[in-house]
């Protein structure tokens, strides 16, 4: 039995198949959140929804966790070939005590994992992954007795949920890039169903992911995507992940806009019908959010938090906000827009009721923003054993620069944040971030500036400065 215990993230469970984990460690893993769900809900026999994505081997991943599941005494639905939104969208229209989705999103080919999830709309966070840790790898497995039963068609179901809210008067022609992930079977059809004219890219499903890797911050996919607008002339661009709970947006010119600014103009279009709302964007995200002219008039607060979805998805929910974005694409919607939970579908559609109520181009509603300079996200080589020590000594070099009033970029540190590693603001906006990754052996750093792109690459210097004198970062996967 092979389950290697890094496999354990901060709110995803996900291992290189057979190298780091067999079937047997998946049915262990099985065992292990039966037990965990068993105890959480005090049920002999809690219901639990199951789904997978389009990669070769899931099938077989998910009946070995199945296995582990049942053996415990838990009830399993398996709802099929899935997005990750379709799994949690299943616990609240079935009423489940769970669910399971196994998917690696959109890691490269050879990664599997499982998302969880036990409170509704909500996925393990570091808490409840250290406990089934804990009880997986010490064997601490109930013994039941459960069953397994097949729901069909459940993602018409899903679909139709989507559309049915959504319709748009705008004739919106929209290019729909899966990267031949598990989202080609669901959001062309219900973007067309909305009222969208879809020009498919990449849509037909292929686990070897041909092309590149389903990710909409891959730059290499939002290229094609740029490409594909361009050549269609049109109105906007989407991208999609793996496992369909993220989306990357281009506009009709065929730039890549941020996620992060995209949640900007999603809220400042929100603002007006929800005033006094709340909205969460994690630490890598535009500072534009804190002093946005739109959302203080309409008395809107945002709170900068962890990067992550069950992070964000978690505070979403206990500040009751309206809306969390997180610069990577996942983007949450609170009633009465969605249930909580991220679904990059559902994201893709308030783009377009943004494009359909303000009646203009992308680009025209992007240069209503500041301008800011900012680097794509950056992820530098760090094991996974030692990437959270690297980023403590971070924390604490950038708090003694700060006292001794060390310049960045001929500026003062202003301010420093440590909710999620330690983002840095100069005193004219400018800001960086040094993170440990939660889900690859590997750190994250970001950089944007309001002033100049100068400043944005002066503060990316400064931060490699700082991680190539600690020895223990390798190489970066992109790179300003």
């Amino acid at each position: 039995m092979k389950i290697n215990p890094n496999g354990f993230r901060e709110y995803d469970a996900r291992w290189i198949f057979e190298k780091d984990i067999d079937l047997e460690g998946i049915t262990n893993l099985g065992k292990g959140f039966g037990t965990q769900i068993i105890v959480h809900t005090k049920k002999n026999n809690p219901r639990v929804i199951v789904g997978h994505d389009y990669r070769s081997y899931s099938e077989k991943i998910k009946k070995a966790f199945i296995e582990g599941l049942v053996s415990t005494g838990c009830n399993v639905e398996d709802v099929g070939l899935s997005l990750s939104p379709m799994v949690y969208y299943a616990q609240f229209n079935l009423n489940s005590d769970a669910i399971g989705m196994i998917t690696a999103s959109h890691n490269e080919n050879g990664w599997t994992g499982v998302k969880m999830g036990i409170k509704k709309g909500l996925t393990h966070a570091p808490e409840e992954m250290s406990e089934l840790k804990t009880i997986t790898l010490n064997n601490k497995f109930k013994l039941g007795n459960g069953n397994l039963k097949k729901i069909d068609n459940f993602k018409d179901i899903y679909i139709q949920d989507l559309i049915k809210k959504n319709k748009i008067r705008k004739k919106i022609k929209a290019v729909v890039a899966c990267g031949n992930g598990t989202a080609g079977i669901f959001a062309p059809d219900i973007l067309r169903g909305i009222g969208c004219n879809v020009i498919e890219l990449d849509c037909e499903l292929n686990w070897s992911f041909p092309k590149y890797n389903p990710n909409p911050e891959d730059l290499k996919m939002l290229h094609a995507i740029s490409k594909a607008v361009k050549d269609n002339s049109a109105d906007i661009g989407f991208g999609f992940d793996g496992d369909g709970d993220r989306c990357g947006v281009i506009d009709e010119k065929g730039n890549e806009i941020f996620s992060d600014k995209i949640g900007l103009l999603i809220a400042r279009n929100l603002a007006p019908k929800h005033k006094n709302s709340k909205f969460i964007v994690d630490v890598k995200s535009t500072g534009l959010y804190s002093n946005d002219k739109v959302l203080t008039e309409n008395k809107c607060k945002t709170i900068y938090w962890k990067t992550g979805h069950s992070h964000i998805k978690r505070k979403v929910n206990t500040e009751k906000a309206l809306a969390g974005f997180e610069k990577s694409g996942h983007f949450f919607f609170n009633q009465p827009l969605g249930y909580g939970y991220d679904d990059g579908i559902n994201s893709a559609i308030q783009v377009c009721h943004l494009l359909n109520d303000q009646n203009r181009k992308l680009s025209e509603l992007m240069k209503e923003l500041p301008n800011t300079f900012q680097t794509p996200t950056m992820a530098p080589y760090c094991k996974d054993e030692e990437k959270y020590k690297v980023v403590d000594d971070m924390i604490k070099e950038i708090q003694k620069l700060k006292k001794e009033n060390t310049k960045v970029a001929n500026q003062s540190i202003a301010e420093v944040l440590t909710v999620n590693g330690v983002r840095f603001s100069l005193e004219d906006g400018s800001w960086g971030l040094i993170r440990a990754s939660s889900n690859k052996p590997s750190l994250v750093v970001v950089t944007e500036s309001p002033s100049s792109d100068i400043i944005k690459k002066k503060i990316f210097e400064f931060i490699d400065g700082l991680l190539q004198r600690t020895g223990k970062v390798g190489d970066y996967d992109q790179k300003i």
